[in-house]
């Protein structure tokens, strides 16, 4: 059975490639437009969800039995949602956010069986203490154009990466792609990676 990752992200391809899973890409874009009065914790499961259908929906009836992975991930600062920075200055704002401050990283992880259907998602969380950035530190950031395709404005496992002084909970979560609670689910599912191996 095919592992499908609804997801053109090359952050969680990466993740899922390292820990040696084989699987496919089917991108899948939605409206991520945050309703009035929406927590982070929903927003994130809803959108996984519908990067998921999505995902299933392209894929047709006819296609092998499949099992795909929906993901979105979104921070929170001072009760803030931040999404992906819309232009410079909303990624200054974002940092300066960030900025001596612990957030939190939150990614919605729907996995749904193409056979009949069946999906569950579930929401990890991580928490992440950023060093205090100089208004130099932002601008230097900025310049290098890694903020602006990532929520929050930052990446964890590229020049952000030195701005994270203490992180609680799962790293790869920060990357977009929580590994262990997504292995668990596969599990769960009665996915096997010597199945995906042959098909």
């Amino acid at each position: 059975m095919k592992l499908i990752l609804a997801s053109a992200s090359p952050r969680r391809a990466e993740i899922l490639r390292n820990a040696g899973l084989a699987f496919e890409v089917i991108r899948a874009d939605v409206d991520e437009t945050l309703l009035p009065g929406e927590r982070a914790g929903d927003y994130v499961r809803r959108l996984a969800g519908q990067k998921a259908r999505a995902a299933l929906e392209r894929l047709g009836r006819d296609a092998p039995p499949a099992i795909l992975i929906g993901a979105d991930t979104t921070v929170v600062a001072s009760g803030q949602i931040l999404g992906k920075p819309a232009n410079d200055e909303d990624a200054r704002r974002m940092l300066r956010l960030l900025s001596g401050q612990t957030h939190e990283v939150l990614t919605g992880i729907t996995v749904i069986r193409s056979a009949d259907g069946y999906s569950a998602s579930q929401v990890e969380t991580t928490r992440v203490s950023f060093a205090s950035l100089s208004e130099s530190d932002i601008e230097d950031y900025l310049a290098s154009g890694e903020p602006f395709d990532k929520a929050g404005g930052y990446g964890i496992q590229g020049i952000g990466g030195r701005y994270a002084r203490r992180i609680e909970g799962c790293y790869f979560n920060v990357m977009g792609l929580p590994l262990s609670r997504l292995w668990s689910m596969l599990r769960a599912f009665g996915w096997d990676e010597r199945d995906a191996a042959g098909g």
